[in-house]
């Protein structure tokens, strides 16, 4: 009997052995009145490592992206987003509940959604008559998830950015995994967000804590995001218990994130090796593996129910099917999982 092999996402870890002692053994206050200790620690070592003013805790990476709309924009903003981007498809629509702005959705002609400002700028509404939308924000997402884990370096960034800010437009940038796009690079992540004006990055993906997400930009941006944060209900109390975990994973994880690539580089290869399975190794930059099976004679829902009879969990969309590797996946793993890909699409299992 095998043990579970879960692709479905970076999210599903548990804590490590060194978090949890840290989660046990945190020294907590009350954070809605700034007095836990390790939240501060956490929110001060975040803003020093991406050379940003200021940082907030926030429960979600989906909070931390809403937020962050709410304080740029006003109601009746337009916000230029990627089309595929996880602010507009798995956001649920929470900038028109919430900040009462229309999301202006941009198809990247790059396979991998990564925007230029060559696309961006036609979309763009200064200036204009007044019954047209206003741009209010621009937001960027690196990696780009349903890209694949595609990268955009500091170079296209600040490209944006430069152009966005000379329009007095903001920059947010969705940065949920913007570690694993540092470590792809080779880039620190203040080199990755030096000109944005806000960015969010989760704890509880590819560096695996058990939850929450930093918010970083300027002391005043930093200050309306804390009253935004309690007014979607995010007074957390004696949150520490978390920010400990979150504290270790910002200082350790990031150092072993290039083991998390290589075995998605591994899986990528060896599914191009199997008959039906369109997927180009060369665009596997990060730990997501997104691979079409349109070819196989099977559907992607049909494929992820017969790896799920053999303990592999993954996720189907249309055509396609990701993979998502981090610390609880090892080469054994990734070795079985392409073993069984190969016996169930080539009906050796029913």
């Amino acid at each position: 009997m095998f043990s579970v092999i879960d692709l479905r996402s970076d999210t599903v870890t548990k804590p490590t052995p060194a978090m949890r002692r840290a989660m046990a053994e945190a020294e907590v206050g009350d954070d809605v009145f700034g007095e836990d200790p390790t939240v501060n620690r956490l929110q001060e070592r975040a803003a020093e490592i991406f050379e940003k003013e200021a940082a907030l805790f926030v429960p979600t990476g989906s909070m931390g992206n809403q937020i962050a709309i709410k304080v740029h924009t006003k109601p009746g903003d337009e916000v230029i987003a990627e089309a595929r981007s996880h602010i507009l498809n798995y956001e649920m629509a929470t900038p028109s509940v919430v900040s009462g702005v229309l999301i202006r959705s941009i198809r990247a002609s790059d396979e991998g959604g990564i925007l230029s400002w060559e696309e961006i700028e036609p979309e763009i509404h200064v200036n204009q008559p007044y019954y047209a939308c206003p741009t209010g924000l621009i937001c960027l997402e690196n990696t780009h998830n349903f890209g694949g884990g595609s990268v955009m370096t500091a170079t296209q960034t600040a490209e944006i950015c430069h152009k966005a800010h000379e329009l007095g437009i903001p920059v947010h940038l969705d940065g949920a995994r913007i570690f694993n796009a540092s470590v792809a690079l080779g880039s620190s992540v203040a080199e990755l967000t030096r000109y944005v004006d806000s960015v969010q990055f989760c704890l509880s993906k590819g560096l695996g804590a058990p939850v929450g997400s930093i918010l970083l930009g300027s002391s005043e941006f930093i200050e309306q995001a804390r009253i935004w944060r309690k007014r979607l209900g995010g007074g957390m109390r004696q949150v520490g218990v978390l920010a400990a975990a979150g504290l270790v994973a910002l200082e350790e994880s990031p150092k072993r994130l290039f083991l998390d690539h290589e075995n998605a580089k591994r899986l990528a290869e060896g599914l191009a090796n199997i008959k039906g399975v369109r997927i180009n190794p060369e665009r596997v930059k990060t730990n997501i593996v997104i691979f079409d099976v349109s070819d196989t004679g099977k559907t992607s829902l049909e494929v992820c129910s017969l790896l799920k009879e053999r303990g592999i969990l993954a996720i189907a969309f249309g055509k396609f099917i990701r993979m998502v590797t981090h610390y609880d996946i090892s080469r054994q793993d990734i070795e079985r999982t392409l073993q069984v890909m190969e016996e169930i699409l080539n009906d050796n299992i029913h």
